[in-house]
């Protein structure tokens, strides 16, 4: 999958797509300019593939109705049955 996680917010669609474009261009011109992307038309919730890393950048609202966060934590109260 990825070695690591990003998730950040933008307070408007305008905000995440420029977060977005400026991460695109900090990645190329650091040599990952092979990097994927999914969602900047819209600009609630963009994906970006660095390969070792995967970002996602939403707009406050998206972030919350998805809760991402709550996909990758790890439940510490919970424990598998041996």
């Amino acid at each position: 999958m990825a070695d690591g996680l990003v998730v950040a917010s933008g307070r408007s669609h305008r905000h995440v797509g420029a977060i977005a474009d400026h991460l695109l261009r900090s990645l190329k011109e650091h040599g990952y300019g092979r990097a994927r992307v999914e969602g900047l038309p819209h600009c609630d919730w963009v994906l970006i593939d660095a390969g070792d890393v995967i970002v996602h950048i939403f707009r406050p609202e998206v972030r919350t109705f998805y809760n991402i966060e709550k996909i990758w934590s790890v439940d510490s109260g919970h424990r598998a049955a041996v």
